[in-house]
């Protein structure tokens, strides 16, 4: 069966696994999937190091082969980002809203989600292929630094963007990127919409700064907006495409960046164990489909392809998907605000992580952990 003749929620489930697959069964809770083309422009050419999409006919493997992605057995990193390109605005250069990274240890049989706050300070290494030097600055600003392509002003690279923000998040951690994925807002509502909602704990009260109770957007005026607000109460909460969307990007709340972090995560954990029912990680034609399918509206890169990091992650048990909470401070207040940084704890979870020993750690201090 090729993929447009069925039907469509099945199309998007399978549109969701994929984009789950990619990043290591994550879909972020404020993004979908954007382009495959390292120029912005329909008919660039393919990221380096992404795929070459597949003939939708794609064959099944030989049963007496092995299947795809059975010799990868980790460890794995794999890096997602939520990029708000606000694509109406000519030249707007795309910034890291969500950086999340997946850690999966040798044997696949784990993983650890955790988010970098968007605005903490980092060494930026210099990149040249955009003209830029280097410096310490927002960690957001990495994916707009990388993407500037010197004589196009007005043709930002987001796939180029990515490049920097990878070397950025590489060296402020110490893990290698084997993999990663760029989501923009644009589209997420319709993949929510057709796995028929999500149901998530609302762990607190959220006003919408963005949306009307009726979904609409509320209006902007000088120094933000006016009207009536969609508010999310707390407790157990079935939520639509536009609403999930929405409660994800909130971040002017109480605990403001990093309850929004927690926030995305929990979503992320709620639409992964809803795909992770169909099974159909461990249907590489599917998938495969999919990806021929979605064409330029997806940024994928690794060394591997899609199809063999969605088979090697799909046997994952929903149960050891493990949420981890980074906790920061700012540094600077007020005028002299200059961004954020993990404290002490947060940033030994990181060391513990590379040096194999995040359990012992998450069960020693037991507060990092998010409750879905």
């Amino acid at each position: 069966m090729i993929l447009g003749s069925m039907a469509p929620r099945r199309r998007w489930l399978l549109l969701g696994l994929t984009a789950l697959a990619a990043v290591a069964l994550i879909a972020a809770g404020a993004v979908v999937i954007t382009r495959l083309t390292s120029d912005n422009k329909p008919g660039g050419a393919p990221v380096a190091g992404s795929p070459t999409p597949t003939p939708i006919a794609t064959p099944t493997p030989s049963p007496s082969g092995p299947p795809p992605g059975a010799d990868i057995t980790g460890p794995l990193n794999l890096l997602l980002v939520g990029v708000d390109t606000r694509v109406s605005v000519p030249g707007w250069e795309p910034h890291s809203d969500a950086v999340l990274v997946l850690h999966v240890p040798k044997g696949l049989g784990q993983a650890y989600l955790f988010s970098l706050p968007r605005d903490l300070l980092v060494d930026i290494p210099a990149f040249p292929k955009a003209g830029y030097k280097g410096g310490k600055t927002k960690l957001t600003h990495a994916m707009s630094f990388g993407s500037r392509v010197p004589g196009k002003p007005k043709e930002p690279s987001t796939a180029q963007g990515y490049e920097l923000l990878r070397s950025t998040v590489a060296g402020y951690t110490g893990l290698r990127i084997d993999a990663g994925a760029v989501l923009t807002f644009n589209g997420f509502d319709r993949l929510v919409n057709a796995l028929g909602g999500v149901d998530i704990y609302v762990d607190q009260r959220v006003e919408s700064m963005h949306r009307r109770p009726d979904g609409k957007y509320r209006e902007s005026v000088p120094g933000g907006y006016t009207g009536p607000q969609q508010v999310y109460e707390k407790g157990e909460q079935h939520l639509n495409g536009w609403q999930a969307l929405d409660y994800a990007r909130q971040r002017y709340i109480t605990g403001g960046d990093y309850a929004r972090q927690r926030h995305q995560q929990q979503l992320i954990k709620a639409l992964t164990t809803k795909i992770l029912g169909e099974g159909l990680a461990r249907q590489p034609e599917r998938v495969d489909q999919v990806v021929a399918a979605l064409g330029d509206t997806l940024i994928y890169v690794g060394g591997r392809r899609i199809v063999d990091i969605a088979y090697a992650l799909g046997g994952m048990p929903e149960n050891k998907f493990v949420l981890v909470g980074l906790p920061g401070s700012g540094v600077g207040k007020g005028s002299a605000y200059r961004g954020e940084q993990l404290t002490a704890v947060g940033r030994k979870f990181i060391t513990e992580l590379r040096a194999g020993r995040a359990d012992a750690y998450l069960a020693a201090n037991p507060t990092l952990v998010v409750r879905s």
